[in-house]
């Protein structure tokens, strides 16, 4: 068996956190009526959760890409903001939970290849008018930090719908393991797959 470096197997650990929830909370939004998905009326720091599901999907590319690239040996991204135009690519709450399933699925393949060794390693990024460089690490902690920001909202306005919001602090407890059978089930994961040993 693989032993894993400590802070690898953490953000690994976050990579599969974050798709969770991710699938979770779309299998909710997919039950909304596509006027409530779009509705342009809601309270948040964007105005629908149609607009908020794809700006993170579109965060969520953007610094993907930059640590592939950084882990390939590659230069950055010439035009980073390709990533944001249009703003709002997927029209349909179907379509950009694919999309979004296919960008967890990379995050995670990108998280499994770390070791604590090279999490130092730095990754830069071409802004318009600086550039910004930061750790594997950094990227890593602040890519999750705003892709929960940014479901919390989602969460939020769904309490303004039809539909119930889903729990979505189950993940992390081993006692809880049974809450999760079903997500894992359509995730195609175990619990020894995502916590190894621990599971045990």
């Amino acid at each position: 068996m693989t032993v894993r470096s400590p802070l690898a197997k953490f953000l690994l650990a976050q990579a599969y956190n974050n798709a969770w929830a991710d699938h979770r909370l779309l299998r909710a939004c997919h039950a909304l009526s596509q006027a409530e998905f779009e509705d342009s009326t809601r309270t948040s720091f964007f105005p629908s959760i149609r607009y908020t599901l794809n700006h993170n999907l579109a965060v969520q590319r953007f610094y993907l890409d930059a640590l592939w690239r950084q882990h390939r040996g590659e230069p950055p991204h010439p035009d980073y903001q390709e990533f944001f135009r249009p703003e709002e690519p997927y029209g349909t709450c179907a379509a950009l939970w694919q999309a979004q399933r296919a960008s967890n699925d990379s995050l995670i393949a990108y998280c499994a290849e770390l070791t604590d060794e090279v999490l130092d390693e730095v990754v830069t990024i071409l802004r318009v008018d600086d550039v910004q460089r930061d750790t594997r690490q950094r990227l890593l902690a602040h890519l999750f930090q705003h892709q929960i920001h940014h479901r919390g909202q989602v969460h939020a306005m769904l309490a303004g719908t039809t539909v119930e919001p889903p729990q979505l602090d189950e993940f992390y407890s081993s006692g809880e393991a049974d809450l999760r059978t079903q997500d894992f089930a359509e995730l195609g994961w175990t619990e020894e797959q995502v916590w190894g040993h621990e599971n045990r």
